[in-house]
């Protein structure tokens, strides 16, 4: 049976009618999701890897000479941050609107080629001028590929195997961050090489390992699980089933409507995680453009600012890993949440409470792995209790954009050093997503005892089968 029919057989009727059960086979399951493993989730999170180092690079250059060179101050240097951020928000939403249109294998690799355009042409800026246009256009081609990213990883994987696999994926935002040291380390030394400076060879280099990348994607990603050309045709349906099982498949059938991407508005666990994806967004995008200028402030010169800001971001990896293997697990997201937010409370307390630098260096290490890990498991959460598919999409998208904001404020809070009140504000950001986090949780738990009340759950009773379609059915179970 091909996969398409497979699909057909489970789909049933529309929302609300009798549907045969579905049935996975579980090992021909179980090697589809090994082979998603293996070659759909490594290009995928290639792909975040490159559009988080090309945004973020430009620490290293700044690092490298950039200010000096082009002539620029402090308050410039985060305007042209700022500009970055304009473009990239009101790319976000139409942009992962029209994923399904599209479809996901020509918008991200078309989105992925655009970028490395743009970040290798950055390395050939000579005046502030130029820097603003670069970052303006690097932002509306970067801008869509994180919630396009999560909507397509969402369509691949169940919501209880999204976990480690999201982990995974913002890996790369903590290897990118260790990338990016090292490699700055060694391409500063092709300075004077065609007369270029150290810093514009970052840009030119890493722009055109993008570009080819980009092109590489095309030939790998697929539309959908029915489609992806690296599985056999059981292993195929076996996927659509399981799925299916998980979300009925018929939900995504839907149609693009206003009230669809209005529904999500009105969900009060959007809004909840809305304000801890500001707070988590003014953390992660500090570490990504300061921390190289944090490990300067310390004492470092040349080179060694570079390779110091390399550990912390390894550390960043592992711990994110483990914490999103242990959320999988225990099928809860909330909880390792706050203890995310309070290892980095704690990294910027120790941070703001002495005055050494080795104990400042240490903090630093704590506030990257508590930004670092409280994204990915944001980024799961969200999608994890929205349902169907555009009311998923535009809380995915609204979670980013809210990310994004807060990735504004973080181009202002470390003009010069001791960087004490860009501390305090984080200090004080990390400690509110404890309390936004804590109370999604109480609200999620509230709604699943109110529908095991009204009989949710029941037998073989799937979101959908009481004419409610999604999240708002009485049969959905949200993850706490």
């Amino acid at each position: 049976m091909s996969s398409s029919d497979h699909e057909k057989d489970h789909k049933g009727g529309e929302l609300g009618e009798a549907k045969t059960p579905v049935v996975v086979d579980e090992a021909a399951f179980k090697r589809a999701l090994l082979k998603l493993d293996v070659i759909f989730l490594p290009v995928i999170t290639l792909v975040y890897f490159l559009n988080f180092l090309d945004r973020s690079n430009i620490g290293n250059a700044k690092a490298a000479g950039l200010m000096e060179d082009l002539g620029i101050n402090a308050k410039q240097y985060s305007i042209a941050l700022t500009v970055t951020y304009v473009p990239y928000i009101a790319a976000e939403l139409p942009l992962t609107l029209a994923i399904k249109k599209v479809g996901p294998n020509i918008l991200i690799p078309t989105l992925v080629v655009a970028w490395g355009l743009v970040t290798t042409f950055q390395g050939f800026i000579h005046n502030y001028e130029g820097l603003l246009a670069a970052r303006f256009f690097l932002g509306a081609t970067e801008g869509a590929i994180l919630p396009s990213s999560m909507t397509y990883l969402s369509n691949f994987y169940r919501r209880a195997d999204m976990g480690k696999r999201v982990a995974f994926f913002f890996s790369a935002t903590s290897l990118a961050g260790a990338f990016s040291g090292l490699l700055a380390a060694a391409l500063i030394n092709m300075d004077g090489l065609g007369g270029k400076k150290g810093w514009a060879w970052i840009f030119i280099i890493e722009g055109l390992f993008t570009v080819v990348c980009g092109f590489a994607t095309f030939f790998v990603l697929p539309r959908t699980p029915g489609t992806a050309w690296w599985l056999t045709p059981e292993e195929r349906a076996a996927l659509v089933a399981a799925l299916e099982r998980d979300a009925p498949l018929a939900e995504q059938r839907e149609k693009l409507t206003l009230a669809a991407c209005v529904s999500a508005l009105k969900a009060p666990q959007v809004w909840l995680m809305f304000l801890q994806f500001f707070a988590s967004g003014a953390m992660l995008y500090a570490m990504a453009f300061f921390s190289p200028t944090i490990v300067g402030s310390l004492g470092y010169k040349g080179t060694k600012v570079q390779l110091m800001s390399v550990p912390p971001f390894v550390a960043s990896a592992a711990f994110a890993l483990m914490c999103c293997w242990a959320s999988d697990r225990l099928k809860m997201r909330g909880p390792f949440v706050i203890l995310a937010a309070l290892v980095s409370v704690v990294g910027y307390a120790m941070y703001r409470g002495s005055e050494d630098k080795h104990v400042r260096y240490g903090a630093l290490f704590l506030q990257v792995m508590g930004a670092y890990t409280v994204a990915p498991l944001q980024s799961t959460w969200m999608p994890n209790n929205l349902a169907p598919f555009y009311r998923r999409v535009t809380g995915i998208t609204m979670g980013f954009i809210s990310t994004n904001s807060g990735g504004i404020l973080s181009t202002w809070l470390f003009p010069k050093p001791p960087f004490n009140k860009g501390t305090d504000v984080l200090l004080a950001l990390s400690a509110s997503i404890v309390l936004w986090a804590g109370l999604n949780m109480a609200y999620l738990g509230y709604e699943n005892k109110k529908r095991a009340r009204a009989g949710g759950y029941e037998g073989d009773k799937a979101p959908g089968d009481d004419g409610v379609p999604g999240d708002r059915s009485v049969h959905y179970r949200y993850i706490l």
